[in-house]
């Protein structure tokens, strides 16, 4: 299963709580302090990301291969 990642960057306010809880550094912050996605092929679709962002700036569909 691979994912594909959506990341509202009006919605993200940098926190980095997505990046703290991502099991495979899928996602890091810029030098502007917002997400992006580093290594999405690395995406084991564990939810994390989604689940832990308290703005709700990211969504993760789940597409089988």
């Amino acid at each position: 299963m691979k994912a594909d990642i959506t990341i509202k960057m009006e919605r993200c306010k940098g926190c980095g709580i997505c990046v703290d809880f991502c099991p495979k550094q899928v996602l890091a912050l810029d030098e502007l302090g917002k997400v992006y996605i580093k290594n999405g092929e690395e995406c084991i679709v564990c939810g994390q990301c989604e689940l832990r962002c308290p703005d709700y700036a990211i969504f993760v569909d789940r597409r089988e291969v």
